[in-house]
C-alpha cells in the first residue's frame, strides 16, 4: 500500500502538468446566428441530391443508361461530385417533364447534362472521361 502512495505521488505531478498543457491549446468555441434561408438552402440541396440519386437508381433508368454505355455507378459517382447548383439544375428539368411522360426522355435528359458535365471537367482538366478531349493549360 505505501508503495502504491510512492509511485501516485511521484506520478502526480508530471500528470498534472500535461492535463494542464493540453488545455492550454484548446480553440476557442464561436457561436452565430445562422440564418433562415442557409438552413432552408442546405436541406433543399440534400434532398434535391437525393431526388436525383434515386432517380438514377431506378431499374428502367439503369436499364436505359447500360444501352447507352453508361456506367450507373460512374453516373452515381459523377452526382455525388455535382455542385448544389448543377443538382438544382437537374432537378429542376426533372420537375418540368409532364406527368404521365416515358422514362426516355427524362432519361436522356440527365444523361445529356452528365456527359457535358463531363466534357466541361474533361476540359479543365478535372477528370479524364473523354479520350478525344484536350485538356486546357494555362501558359
Amino acid at each position: 500500500m505505501t508503495s502504491f502512495r510512492k509511485l501516485s505521488r511521484i506520478l502526480a505531478m508530471p500528470v498534472a502538468l500535461a492535463m494542464f498543457f493540453n488545455l492550454g491549446v484548446l480553440p476557442a468555441a464561436n457561436a452565430a446566428m445562422v440564418p433562415t434561408d442557409q438552413v432552408i438552402e442546405q436541406g433543399s440541396a440534400t434532398s434535391d441530391r437525393e431526388r436525383v440519386k434515386s432517380f438514377l437508381a431506378r431499374e428502367d433508368v439503369q436499364r436505359q443508361m447500360e444501352t447507352l454505355g453508361v456506367d450507373p455507378d460512374n453516373a452515381a459517382a459523377r452526382v455525388a461530385g455535382l455542385s448544389d447548383a448543377e443538382v438544382q439544375k437537374i432537378v429542376n428539368k426533372l420537375d418540368e417533364l409532364p406527368a404521365g411522360q416515358d422514362a426516355v426522355g427524362a432519361i436522356l435528359g440527365v444523361l445529356v447534362f452528365i456527359l457535358v458535365v463531363l466534357l466541361i471537367t474533361d476540359i479543365l482538366c478535372l477528370t479524364n472521361f473523354y479520350p478525344f478531349t484536350k485538356c486546357m493549360t494555362s501558359k
